[in-house]
């Protein structure tokens, strides 16, 4: 087992446990696969996370130091001007708390008594003090990034969706359309020349939080049940478990089979 993966977590973090948390990760997992939701939270062994790419954790980073000097002189960025977004980058006492990893924004549910928290990338605010999510992405792509239309950008919708949803239930007023903020990596240079420029778009997004509440409390039940949820339609995890299982069954069987067969030919 390598470094990276850690299957098995101690008590203390799995549901039930004083440090568990509803994060905006674990709410999206349950809707890609409540199986693996179930098995990660409530059993305790983890689903194996997407390997960390240190360049895309790069570009994050320096996105948001790029951003936090207009932060500071309260004046809007050249892409919020180039797409005629009239907002500046929201400056807050908590700004670094709701950035970080494993703290972020939380909010208690009052039905279901879970903490649900989620980081975000940052906010912007308008005139007269409305938030806007933003959200940063990179990646590398010969076309220009201009939509959101694949399946798998059904994940980064509901990720805008669950922080609109936070910042609006810890009291702010937030606006229903929020932003990515794409770096796509320009491939067009003749060469490298030991640097890597990227290319910005600003896509934005309406997002409809009316499914968080409902899901909340789907996840409540699910985590207070004793039967192990069904499998997500599209969970390649639980396909690959199940193909290993069916196919070390099947060889097992096979060698059983075979053992059965040489020890008649030997004493029968």
């Amino acid at each position: 087992m390598s470094d990276f993966y850690k299957p098995n977590r101690k008590p203390d973090w799995n549901y039930g446990g004083p440090r568990w948390r509803l994060s905006r990760s674990k709410i999206d997992l349950f809707e890609q696969c409540p199986r693996c939701f179930y098995i990660d939270n409530k059993l305790g062994t983890a689903r194996p996370p997407g390997f960390p790419f240190n360049l895309n954790s790069a570009v994050d980073h320096l996105l948001k130091k790029e951003f936090d000097i207009h932060r500071a002189g309260k004046t809007p960025h050249p892409l919020m001007e180039k797409y005629g977004v009239d907002a500046v980058p929201f400056l807050h006492e908590n700004m670094d708390v709701w950035r970080e990893n494993f703290k972020g924004i939380e909010y208690k549910h009052p039905d279901t008594g879970m903490m649900i928290s989620g980081a975000v990338d940052d906010i912007w605010v308008k005139p007269k003090g409305e938030l806007i999510i933003v959200d940063y992405k990179s990646t590398s792509k010969d076309e220009e990034i201009t939509t959101l239309d694949e399946d798998w950008h059904d994940g980064y919708k509901r990720q805008m969706e669950v922080y609109q949803w936070l910042f609006r239930k810890n009291g702010f007023t937030v606006s229903d359309t929020g932003y990515f903020v794409y770096a796509n990596g320009n491939k067009d240079k003749k060469a490298f020349d030991g640097k890597l420029e990227f290319d910005l778009t600003l896509i934005p997004y309406t997002g409809n939080t009316e499914w968080v509440d409902k899901t909340i409390l789907n996840i409540k039940k699910c985590l207070d049940t004793d039967e192990i949820p069904p499998v997500g339609e599209h969970c390649d995890y639980c396909a690959y478990r199940k193909a290993a299982r069916d196919v070390q069954q099947e060889f097992l069987s096979a060698k059983a089979k075979l053992g059965k067969e040489s020890k008649k030919g030997l004493f029968g």
